[in-house]
Order: C-alpha cells, then structure tokens, then sequence
C-alpha cells in the first residue's frame, strides 16, 4: 500500500486529483482543541517539547505524499497531519518527520515518536500493542490486474477464487483475500506493494489487492497496463478505516481523537480527502 512523484496529469486519469497544498492547511489555529488545558501545546507530553514529531514510512508514497517528502505539506497523509498539528497548536516549523516503517508499527514500535500516520487500518489484533486515532479515511479494497490478463475479467468473488491472488505482507488487503476471498490457491505475499506489482507483470500472479487510491495510483503512474478489476465495500465504522497509530496508552490519544473531530465537523478533513483522493469512478463493485 503504498511512490513518489508529483502526479497532476497522470493521476487525473486515474481519477486522482493532485494538487499543490501548502503546510498550513487547516483551519483557524486552536491551541486548545478541546477546550481544556491538558490538549494545548504546553500541556501535551511530545517526545520533544514544543515540538510535535510525525512518523511515516521511506519512501512515503504517493497520493499519500509527494516526491517522499512528508515535510512539504502535499499528499493526502501529509495534509491531514499538518491540519491536526495546527488544531494542537503546532505551526509547520515545529512538525519533525520521522521514518518508521509499516511492519515496525504495527507491531507496536511507536517509539520516538508522537504519532504515526502511514496508512495504517485499525483492527483489534493491531489495538492490543497500539493506540488508534478515530478513523480518518475509509478505504475499500481493490483489485489491480494486467490489461488482457487471466485476472482482468475476474469482476466477482466467485471468479476471483480461482486466481492466484497477491498482497503486501501484514496488510488488510491480505487478510481480505485470506479471510473474505478464500481463494483456491494459497496468495503470494510481497514484502512491499512493488515487488507486488512485479511478479503481477511477469505474470506470476493474477492480480494483486490494495487499498482503493493505490489502486488508482499503480493502474496510472506505476503500470503501463494496469486495470482496476473491482472494488469491495469494506470501508466505514465497521470496514476498513485508517487511523493515527500512537503508543499503547499515549496520553495524547484523546487530544489526537479530538483534533481530528473538529477537522470533521468543520468540513476541512472532506476537503482534504476531495483535494488528494478523488472518487471512485472507473473502479466498479465486485459482484457475488
């Protein structure tokens, strides 16, 4: 789940909509979202005071993020994490980056950092070693094959059965193929999305599984003929949501969670979402 590269006209073929976006997105700074001293600036208990450290993924890919580059405010993840260091009271100088990879986090290394946003999907097994912000985007998964392929025309989850299906190692999309697919034969598993899309490409496999805006992003920038087979509804309050991954009992949950419900209810994390992940057009419903 996961590329660099600023992406305007290729990703509008995909239905992604890119945009140049500045480090102060958000709306009216708050040093206290809540209303209570104990989320102000002064009063948050961050790895560095006076300083709120982010961490992401190297490389950190598009549309995510653009060029890698976490700090420059653009890509979805980006954005949304300077709109929630802006309700905390964080201007964009106090935000510092800093790399930890997927696997790392998900298995409850959160150390160093206040909090991690590496489109990460929140499931029970992961909130035993971890915190969870609120959701902050649903996702649904997606099936990504060749153009042409034995995978291309596998549009039902009957016809996906008899694929040799791949994913990414510890994510959502695995254990969708796992535990909802059930395919016949056994998935491959990839260390990375991109050794993913290679054995797709040499034919190794039939398709792969990722989330949604990936999906958009490896049929328009990554592969030459890439096709979005389907999607599945899994996204919402009881699907597939990403969340803010913090330390097991972070004292800075609530002030996140916080945070986050004024960028909702002020309209500002849909305008985030809109301006960085476009809609679904092009990538229909799997049938039964």
């Amino acid at each position: 789940m996961r590329r660099s590269l600023v992406l305007s006209a290729a990703l509008s073929v995909a239905a992604l909509t890119l945009a140049a976006c500045s480090s102060g997105t958000g709306t009216a700074n708050s040093a206290s979202p809540s209303g209570s001293a104990s989320c102000s600036k002064g009063s948050l208990a961050t790895t560095t005071a006076n300083t709120l450290t982010i961490g992401t993924d190297d490389p950190a890919y598009s549309p995510y993020f653009v060029d890698s580059k976490p700090a420059n405010g653009k890509g979805f993840e980006s954005a949304v994490a300077f709109a929630v260091a802006k309700q905390l009271g964080y201007s964009p100088s106090e935000v510092v980056w800093k790399v930890k990879h997927f696997d790392s986090v998900v298995a409850g290394n959160v150390s160093g950092v206040d909090f991690v946003i590496n489109q990460v999907s929140i499931t029970s097994d992961r909130q035993k070693v971890v915190d969870f912000s609120d959701g902050y985007y649903d996702v649904n998964q997606a099936v990504v094959a060749v153009k042409g392929g034995s995978g291309a025309n596998a549009t039902s989850f009957s016809a996906l059965k008899q694929l040799k299906l791949g994913a990414q190692s510890a994510t959502t999309s695995l254990t969708w193929i796992n535990d909802v697919v059930a395919p016949t034969q056994t998935p491959q598993v990839y260390n990375n999305t991109n050794d993913a899309i290679k054995a797709l490409e040499a034919k190794q496999i039939d398709a792969i599984v990722v989330d949604l805006p990936t999906a958009f992003y490896v049929t328009a920038a990554q592969m030459n003929d890439g096709v979005i087979v389907g999607q599945a509804k899994t996204g919402g309050a009881t699907g597939d949501q990403f969340g803010m991954v913090l330390s097991k009992g972070s004292s800075l949950t609530k002030c996140v969670n916080t945070a986050l419900a004024a960028l909702k209810s002020s309209g500002e994390l849909q305008s985030i979402t809109d301006k960085w992940l476009s809609s679904v057009a092009g990538a229909p419903y799997l049938t039964q």
